[in-house]
């Protein structure tokens, strides 16, 4: 995933090549989290499981082996293209120390990030409705 631009002066000058060093010398190409390799297309289920080719079986979403679908099941599978890239643990762009970072595909990402998501999404919803107070009055919900 791209780094924002008013974000880069967040990260260290050599953020590609650290980058690339976790998820390609440390990771193998493979998602620390779930397994799922880099640049390539997976079968995956509505419900997370995943076609790991190399092993032949279903992954669920810690790598693990899991059941086989169903027909129903298969039913819903969808092709995914999966990529890596390198997450902050701490969420701090600052703080690169291999052990704070780690290789994650998009849906691993994704799901670590969700609560600094949802955290700043409140923010920007109150700092809406706080330039909307400023220039259109006390806001007023409904």
């Amino acid at each position: 995933m791209p780094i924002k631009p008013q974000l880069r002066w967040f990260y260290p000058i050599d953020w590609p090549q650290i980058s690339r060093q976790i998820r390609f010398g440390r990771a193998q190409g493979r998602c620390e989290q779930c397994g799922r390799p880099d640049k390539r297309a997976i079968r995956q289920l509505v419900d997370g499981r995943w076609y790991d080719e190399s092993g032949g079986l279903w992954r669920d979403d810690a790598g693990k082996a899991a059941n086989w679908p169903d027909v129903v099941e298969y039913s819903t599978v969808r092709i995914r293209h999966v990529r890596l890239a390198t997450a902050h643990l701490d969420h701090d762009p600052g703080n690169s120390r291999h052990e704070n970072l780690r290789a994650l595909c998009q849906r691993c990402h994704l799901h670590h990030d969700r609560e600094e998501h949802v955290r700043r999404r409140r923010v920007t919803v109150l700092m809406r409705r706080a330039l909307g107070d400023l220039f259109h009055g006390p806001y007023r919900h409904g």
